[in-house]
């Protein structure tokens, strides 16, 4: 039995691509670029020319933007099988924001020339692009929400319960997260995000052991 393209096998575990044929996963397969980065490359800043479309195949990126102050904004971090970079390409404006390794990471590019392509001739993949966006507008909506509404501590709640996937006692974040992290994903300070953190430690909301958070009764929005 002949062995499986490895970039084949790939390509039918993203969501985006799973209303492609065999044989269009064939011809896909022939544009795609195999490409590894280390720990902590930025792969495009904010204001960049677009000129490819990324698939993640291991590790993880964060999705972010800088302030005024020239401060870090996390908006999020996307994971195997996720993607990035289409919105630049679909309205051939500049970046909107930055991308950065947070692991060593394996990804499939894919130029802008064939990524519209594909586009162009497969109204499901467009679909499911379309409502991927649609998914990721309403997050960035949620979260210019809570920037703008809400004080740190409940920033720092919402978060929490939002990468634990719930408030469940007992239920733990499985990322290794820093107060810098933390600070620079809802938009404070690190000094501000390490009081919130103890307080929450202190009335019995979290537990941390080894950089991992552990939730164990439902984190307020509000104190």
């Amino acid at each position: 039995m002949a062995e499986m393209n490895p970039i084949i096998e790939q390509l039918k575990e993203v969501p985006l691509f799973e209303s492609l044929g065999d044989a269009e996963l064939e011809a896909l397969s022939q544009v795609v670029k195999l490409k590894s980065f280390p720990k902590n490359t930025i792969l495009f800043s904010e204001g960049d020319e677009s000129d490819s479309f990324y698939v993640i195949c291991d590790g993880r990126v964060n999705v972010g933007i800088n302030d005024e102050d020239g401060k870090e904004i996390i908006l999020s971090r996307l994971g195997p099988n996720e993607y990035f970079g289409e919105m630049a390409l679909m309205d051939g404006e500049p970046r909107s924001a930055f991308v950065m390794t947070k692991d060593a990471c394996k990804m499939m590019i894919i130029s802008k020339t064939d990524f519209k392509k594909i586009l162009s001739s497969k109204f499901d993949v467009m679909l499911s692009l379309l409502k991927e966006l649609q998914r990721r507008l309403r997050e960035a909506n949620k979260k210019i929400e809570s920037l703008a509404l809400m004080d740190v501590y409940g920033r720092v709640a919402r978060l929490l319960t939002q990468l634990a996937g719930g408030s469940d006692p007992g239920i733990q974040i499985k990322d290794k997260l820093t107060h810098q992290e933390i600070a620079s994903m809802v938009g404070a300070s690190r000094e501000m995000v390490s009081r919130v953190i103890k307080d929450l430690t202190n009335d019995g909301y979290i537990s941390i052991r080894r950089k991992r958070i552990t939730i164990h009764k439902n984190l307020p929005y509000n104190w």
